[in-house]
């Protein structure tokens, strides 16, 4: 069992049923370019976190913690992609159109893959999701089921977009989540700041916040003993009837 200090208070979990969580780590959000800049964004903001993202998953790597990479994309022929979503606004590029990047946030183009810094390892979840939350239309939580994972750290962008949202989405599921305020970015400083705040409002309404170099302490506290996996009954048990554990 690990502590770190948090908001609204200290968050406890045990790493063999904790996933590290890194939202849309893409290059279409976080490289210039790609779909955030066509939007009239600056992109500075978002590489600025990508060190504290580093430092954070080698240490989870280290001790052979889940990780979890989501990447927000859709089919080559938008079938998943609702016009309310695709004709907002007037941006430059519009989901599906192309760019310097190839098609924008369609799977398999250039820009729809995770940066380099962060790249997913063999083994390692990657989710494609057609929405802002991770579990909307995806596999996610059947994934998470066959690991027996309760609890998530997430890191990722944007902070109020689609790293609220799959942190709402989990809270309704049942997990302790946990969100590093350094691993974190916005467009829009305001927006961030404003849902740290509401994240840990009212006892930790939609899960708590903490500093990664909080994580990396209890990291280092716990040692190689946390890295032990668990147990196939638990994991059985976890994954529910008819789902085998993997």
């Amino acid at each position: 069992m690990s502590t770190l200090a948090a908001q609204p208070f200290d968050f406890v979990f045990e790493l063999p049923h904790t996933a590290l969580v890194l939202i849309d780590m893409q290059r279409d959000f976080v490289e210039p370019g790609g779909f955030g800049e066509s939007l009239g964004n600056r992109v500075e903001p978002l590489q600025a976190i990508v060190p504290a993202c580093q430092a954070v998953l080698h240490a989870w790597r280290a001790l052979g913690g889940c990780v979890l990479h989501t990447r927000e994309s859709h089919a080559p022929d938008l079938s998943d992609c609702p016009p309310a979503k695709r004709l907002r606004g007037a941006p430059s590029l519009r989901i599906g159109d192309a760019g310097p990047m190839g098609r924008v946030l369609v799977r398999g183009e250039p820009g729809n893959q995770i940066i380099d810094a962060l790249a997913p390892l063999p083994g390692e979840i990657v989710i494609d999701k057609p929405g802002k939350g991770m579990f909307y239309a995806t596999d996610a939580q059947v994934q998470l089921q066959q690991r027996g994972i309760t609890h998530l750290v997430f890191m990722g962008v944007t902070t109020e977009v689609c790293v609220q949202t799959s942190m709402r989405e989990a809270n309704d599921r049942g997990y302790d989540a946990l969100l590093l305020a350094d691993c974190t970015e916005s467009y829009f400083p305001a927006f961030k700041a404003a849902t740290l705040e509401m994240v840990s409002a009212q006892g930790g309404i939609v899960g708590w916040v903490a500093s990664s170099t909080a994580l990396l302490q209890a990291l280092a506290s716990a040692g190689p003993a946390a890295s032990a996996p668990a147990p196939q009954s638990v994991l059985a048990a976890a994954a529910g009837p008819g789902q085998a554990p993997r």
